[in-house]
């Protein structure tokens, strides 16, 4: 029989379809990733190439040159001028679109991403992450702040030259909204965080969780959407990713290297997405509010029952994605 499961978090539902369960082999990438050269001469983020990015806002330097830029992204989304109020058009509302875009390029090497860089590259790459995040905290105009990564052509990336992206919005958008409100309600009804209640919850079971450290755990979500889904939670409750203290940054980092790793080597380095979940810089401390990663392999494509009542089939089972993942060796660089 299939099953739909809640999220805890969202109260969404999702169908687990173990009729059309796939073994994690089918998952896997058939083909060879394309290889890619350790330097592009046509790359705007690669090295002798600086000209052709914005000036950078923020670079970390080594030995030979440097090691991490974030830039302003040269096409953004939302700019920094203009007002964030919102204006009558008819019976419709607008604003200026003010906000933030910025491109964290990870590593001069062309032809790496996070899974293979080194650990301590992967802290400086988290470590500039939590730099932009609580500086852009301060503008008036970055209520919201999404960090997010696009990993491969189904991932919707545009360059391939490892790189994540930041924005910040005056607005918080209707399901983030929403997401809030069920994280709420929850505290109110129990006095407790739901993703608190998750991170008791499966430590105790074991069977969904897949790594941890001292200060993150690792584990596909029960009622997840897509096969191979991966959170990567903080266990010290925290709603704000600017909350982070020194010694957490360092095992995020391990944290996020492992569970991007592990799904490189076991599917085959898949395309996928993450997206760092932050509490509003005005929810900074609330007691419901608890950030997490979210990671999402592009192994699958959602269709017209997925678009037309906005529930996701999931076609592999939770545990046995976890269970794989838990098997998967890491070499000598994997934490």
């Amino acid at each position: 029989m299939p099953e739909v499961r809640q999220n805890l978090v969202t109260k969404e539902w999702v169908i687990i379809a173990t009729e059309r369960a796939k073994r994690p082999e089918e998952f896997s990438r058939k083909s060879e990733p394309r290889k890619l050269p350790p330097h592009d001469p046509s790359c705007p983020f690669c090295p002798g190439n600086e000209s052709m990015t914005p000036k950078e806002v923020l670079k970390y330097e080594g030995e030979s040159g440097w090691l991490v830029r974030i830039v302003p992204n040269k096409f953004p989304a939302l700019v920094p001028n203009g007002q964030p109020r919102r204006l009558r058009d008819g019976i419709y509302l607008r604003m200026d679109g003010v906000g933030k875009h910025e491109v964290i390029i990870e590593t001069p090497q062309h032809n790496e991403t996070i899974a293979t860089l080194s650990r301590q590259h992967v802290e400086l790459v988290v470590q500039a992450y939590y730099e932009r995040f609580c500086e852009l905290s301060k503008e008036p105009y970055c209520s919201l702040i999404i960090i997010f990564r696009n990993q491969g052509e189904r991932a919707g990336t545009s360059l391939v030259h490892p790189h994540s992206q930041l924005i910040g919005m005056p607005f918080i958008p209707l399901h983030i909204r929403r997401y809030m409100y069920e994280l709420e309600r929850h505290y109110d009804a129990l006095g407790r965080c739901a993703v608190c209640d998750i991170l008791e919850y499966e430590l105790k079971e074991g069977v969904r969780v897949f790594w941890s450290n001292e200060h993150f755990l690792c584990l596909v979500p029960y009622a997840a959407s897509f096969p191979y889904e991966v959170w990567v939670i903080p266990l010290r409750h925290q709603a704000s990713f600017s909350e982070l203290r020194g010694d957490e940054l360092s095992a995020l980092a391990d944290a996020l290297k492992v569970a991007l790793l592990k799904l490189h080597i076991g599917l085959n380095q898949p395309d996928y997405n993450f997206v760092l979940h932050s509490a509003p810089h005005f929810s900074a401390g609330e007691p419901f509010y608890h950030w997490y990663v979210r990671i999402v392999p592009r192994l699958t494509t959602p269709a017209g029952f997925e678009l037309g009542s906005g529930i996701s089939i999931n076609v592999s089972l939770p545990e046995e994605n976890a269970t794989h993942l838990r098997n998967v060796e890491l070499p000598g660089e994997g934490v």
